[in-house]
């Protein structure tokens, strides 16, 4: 299982304002560049928003630079250098030049910026990579047939992963590289797109926005922004929730309960209902894609837990063959996955993939 070693941000990169004339400009939108996610695009740049949005460049030289703006210091990246894993970076709410990488061995080189923190900590817009003019970017290297979709919660963006003390929510300790659907997407060496917020459900979350609200949005803080679902075609989906819901509903004085609720515990059959419902509006944006309705590893799949049973009689009835079911048993320890525990639950799903799925 890949086991990552994060350094400090300073170590790789270095702020750099050299003129622009010095440099050999490739834009947001030229066509060398290769994303990964849904990316929103402006009319000067491109605006990464969710955890796992990438931007890489295939390129002959020894250094690269990359002009880039914050909306929030919360936000933080994996510098991805010739497919290892070389530190994490920050950059400022300030438009400014950044140096990812330099002295390089000459040759030809390939540079990724992975978003590892979720869209509550801020979007950046990135303007596009700057080369030495004696350098020149390259032809991109072909992108995995294989596509993998993800919908969760904070287990899926890997909230608190890298936190020495449990469960930390600031920015520098999450990190969805190590989340266990990054880690199953680069297993299987497939595109990764990953759809996800911390505190969400499918009935009701700890903030207002749920999923099936949130699940079509290219912008997820604009509910005008909407997804072109014919951009992306998955061959596998998997459908990670239900963890904040099976908290929630059993607080009814939580000001998303009385919302979603009033008064009123929601019964089995509209628990039921809710999450066949989200499948279904799934299945019916990916016809041909198969669907792994996912739970754990936190203490929904505890032992007497009645969750997935309802999950179960959710599937079972929309009597589909491509539409499975995994339970991934409870961690049996507090607060979210470690990295050890996001590594397990990747392998439960690697290994359930590997016995069911024909891709």
């Amino acid at each position: 299982m890949y086991k990552s070693k994060l350094l400090l941000c300073g170590l790789f990169f270095g702020i750099s304002l050299q003129s622009f004339a010095q440099k050999s400009w490739i834009p947001f939108n030229d066509a060398h560049l290769t994303y990964q996610g849904r990316i929103l695009e402006t009319n000067d740049a491109a605006v990464l928003c969710w955890s796992g949005n990438s931007v890489a460049i295939h390129f002959k030289g020894t250094s690269l630079a990359a002009i880039i703006k914050e909306a929030d210091t919360a936000n933080y990246y994996n510098l991805i250098v010739d497919h290892q894993l070389k530190g994490k970076l920050h950059f400022d709410t300030v438009k400014k030049s950044y140096t990812l990488v330099k002295n390089l061995p000459a040759g030809e080189h390939e540079v990724e910026l992975f978003k590892i923190t979720e869209w509550d900590k801020g979007k950046t817009y990135f303007y596009g990579f700057e080369l030495n003019k004696n350098e020149k970017v390259l032809a991109p290297k072909l992108s995995p047939k294989r596509k993998m979709e993800f919908y969760g919660n904070s287990i899926t963006c890997a909230y608190g992963v890298d936190a020495p003390l449990h469960d930390s929510p600031l920015g520098y300790f999450e990190n969805n590289y190590e989340s266990y659907a990054a880690i199953t997407a680069r297993h299987f060496n497939t595109q990764y797109s990953c759809i996800a917020k911390s505190g969400i459900g499918i009935m009701l979350s700890w903030f207002p926005l749920i999923m099936p609200e949130m699940y079509d949005r290219i912008d997820p803080t604009d509910s005008n922004s909407k997804w072109d679902f014919s951009k992306y075609t998955p061959d596998l989906v998997v459908i990670n929730l239900l963890q904040n819901d099976s908290w929630l509903v059993n607080k009814p004085e939580h000001p998303e309960f009385k919302h979603r609720f009033g008064t009123q515990m929601p019964a089995e059959d509209f628990i039921i209902k809710s999450y066949q419902d989200f499948v279904k509006t799934i299945r019916a944006k990916y016809p041909k894609a198969q669907i792994i309705c996912m739970l754990g590893n936190m203490d929904i799949t505890r032992k007497g837990s009645s969750w997935p049973s309802y999950v179960q009689k959710a599937v079972s009835d929309l009597n589909d063959n491509k539409i499975y079911t995994l339970f991934v048993p409870f961690k049996e320890t507090s607060g979210h996955p470690s990295v050890k525990e996001q590594e397990a639950l990747a392998q439960g799903l690697i290994d359930f993939i590997d016995k069911n799925i024909k891709w």
